[in-house]
């Protein structure tokens, strides 16, 4: 009746060796370390870099814990913070001999100090919360002057083609700063020219210039929308790019007029937030110059010519193309990785209607001709390949080129991360503290201990046995819950540790419903080894019943909840999870080992079990006599 089959105490056993390993990991802390990443896409990290970092290491006499490769950077750790300041300093003179183009991001992190044999298991400590742990600051300053200079040229392409259509000539469009000058030769072409314009192009100023031309500009209020709009695109694409590295909640808000601050809690890999979050990476399509006057100024034999300017394409070397963009990364809608016809690793795009419109009327235009495709990353341009325009070209083409696999994959994610309105640029950058200090994650951490130490202590004084046993219970189910959060690498806040101190009371309250069910049976007259069986079946839909009510509410927080109020429910629900099973089949399972073998079984150590007295007939009454 009350035994278990061995597979359910080898399925127990097994899930609380995972919950202690799993567990384990939160105990030992973290140790500062030094983190090497690369810092273009062109440059790749590999084994050979540790090697670079340890003589580094070793001519400036410092010690570390390891030096390891893991993934796309390597690590080191070491004692101290002392130590690791000194250790960036060296490694980054070792490996950037070029400070203002640095080759590798070198930046400090932290490591958990737990064992190698741990890490081999995949068992790493959870993340903690700006206000437990802290995590990376960045301040970065968004360049409004580059969003207005791109806003004009953007205008100057639109000015050209608008009076293209109307077929209205005119002797030249150039652009001066932030504005557009157009030459005319006939007056009455000019007043046309204004009116259509004016029409066209609400948000521009248009003023007559002393030579006959027009000269337009954006209104203020134009301006300061252009500004805006730069960088809430600027906050949206950082989002996305967070949303690349799966950081769980991050902060990105707006301080001030061009100034975004970014704080990713717990963040492990800071060096690759680093750099998917410090590029400006934006894509351009331009023509590329093939006349005579560009190869002679390739040649070294003359200047750049007018209206063009010279790149590096990464797989020939110098280029001329010209400064009119076909088209930026704002009309892109997808960027996966992939292969070419020819097997090669290319980056297959896609493009907005607007894009695609514009793709084909040029590719029509100048089949033959080659089209650069140039990525920027932190104001500076290459370009990624040069291709000949074969056909007309839709809402679909790719990049190909002088690129390995990681390369496509990792120019992929940034022009899919979506490109930035204007250049940003990191102006601090540090570690931060915990934001309410170290005295929350004390008391936090004591709470959670006190409540289960004073919540065991009565179980064990009212239930005796079985109230060591639900004690029992309840530091198992703590131990899953915390393993859980380890495995899937959650976010702990303050809100979080709440929401643990509500689930030991949650999950006490079941195995209270369990023994006052087997009290209940005890006093009905059932034998004992009976109502430790009937306790436990018919407890259970209660049980059931109010965990199930209070899930669907931790999943409608989880659903509607951001920040705080999700990380209180992610925790509240798992806890949920975990308190059905401790609850129900752990402290089953102990009842089983102690009482279920005892075949002559006459009573139970679940304290006091009050039984009515019987109630007395008129009969059995004395008689009172006068």
């Amino acid at each position: 009746m009350n035994r278990y089959p061995l597979w359910k105490y080898a399925i127990l056993v097994i899930a609380l060796l995972i919950g202690t390993i799993y567990t384990l990991p939160n105990f030992f802390g973290e140790a500062p370390a030094v983190q090497v990443s690369s810092a273009k896409v062109t440059v790749k990290v590999d084994a050979g870099l540790a090697a670079r970092v340890e003589e580094a290491l070793k001519k400036a006499q410092i010690q570390a814990d390891f030096v390891q490769f893991e993934g796309n950077s390597v690590k080191a750790r070491f004692a101290d913070t002392d130590t690791q300041i000194k250790a960036k300093d060296a490694i980054s003179q070792a490996l950037n001999p070029d400070a203002a183009e640095p080759t590798y991001i070198v930046a400090l992190n932290l490591l958990s100090r737990s064992p190698q044999w741990l890490a081999r298991l995949h068992a790493f400590p959870m993340y903690l919360g700006l206000d437990l742990r802290g995590g990376v600051h960045f301040l970065m300053q968004v360049d409004m002057k580059s969003a207005l200079t791109k806003k004009a040229e953007s205008l100057t392409g639109d000015v050209r083609t608008m009076l293209r259509d109307k077929n209205i000539r005119h002797a030249g469009i150039s652009r001066d700063g932030n504005n557009v000058l157009i030459a005319f030769r006939e007056p009455e072409i000019r007043q046309q020219a204004l009116n259509l314009l004016s029409d066209q192009l609400p948000d521009v100023q248009w003023t007559p210039t002393a030579d006959g031309g027009l000269s337009g500009g954006l209104k203020p209020k134009a301006m300061v929308a252009v500004q805006e709009a730069a960088l809430k695109q600027n906050i949206t694409t950082l989002h996305n790019r967070v949303n690349e590295l799966g950081v769980a909640e991050p902060v990105i808000q707006q301080q001030g007029l061009d100034r975004v601050v970014v704080q990713l809690p717990g963040v492990q890999d800071t060096a690759k937030a680093k750099d998917i979050i410090g590029r400006t990476a934006t894509l351009e399509l331009r023509m590329v110059d093939d006349s005579a006057e560009a190869q002679a100024a390739l040649n070294g034999s003359g200047p750049v010519p007018f209206g063009t300017e010279r790149f590096v394409d990464r797989g020939f070397g110098a280029i001329i193309v010209k400064r009119n963009v076909v088209l930026t990364g704002d009309n892109l809608n997808d960027a996966q990785p992939g292969f070419d016809e020819n097997h090669n690793p290319a980056v297959h795009l896609k493009v907005d209607a607007k894009g695609a419109r514009i793709m084909k009327d040029i590719s029509r235009e100048n089949i033959g001709k080659r089209m650069a495709i140039i990525l920027f990353e932190k104001g500076k341009g290459e370009v990624v390949t040069a291709p000949s325009i074969r056909g007309e070209l839709g809402n679909s083409f790719q990049i190909s080129g002088a690129m390995s696999t990681q390369e496509a994959a990792d120019t992929a994610l940034l022009l899919r991360a979506g490109s930035l309105a204007a250049p940003m640029e990191i102006i601090e950058e540090r570690t931060i503290g915990p934001s309410l200090g170290a005295e929350n994650i004390a008391k936090g951490i004591h709470s959670v201990i006190g409540g289960f130490v004073a919540v065991a202590a009565f179980m064990c004084l009212y239930y005796m046995l079985f109230g060591a046993f639900s004690a029992l219970a309840l530091g198992f189910n703590l131990l899953l819950l915390v393993a859980v959060l380890s495995m899937l690498q959650a976010t702990l806040s303050l809100p979080g540790i709440a929401a643990i101190a509500l689930v030991l009371g949650m999950a006490i309250d079941a195995n209270v419903l369990i023994n006052e069910r087997i009290r209940e049976e005890l006093r009905a007259g059932v034998s004992p080894q009976a109502a430790i069986n009937l306790g436990y079946e018919r407890a259970f839909a209660t049980i059931l019943d109010s965990n199930v009510t209070t899930l669907i509410a931790g999943v409608a927080l989880l659903a509607f909840g951001s920040g705080p109020v999700k990380g209180f429910a992610v925790v509240h629900c798992l806890g949920i999870l975990t308190s059905m099973f401790s609850s129900v089949v752990f402290s089953r399972a102990l009842a089983n080992l102690w009482y279920g073998r005892q075949k002559k079984l006459k009573s139970l150590s679940i304290g006091q079990v009050w039984k009515p007295e019987p109630e007395t007939s008129e009969a059995d009454k004395p008689a009172v006599k006068a």
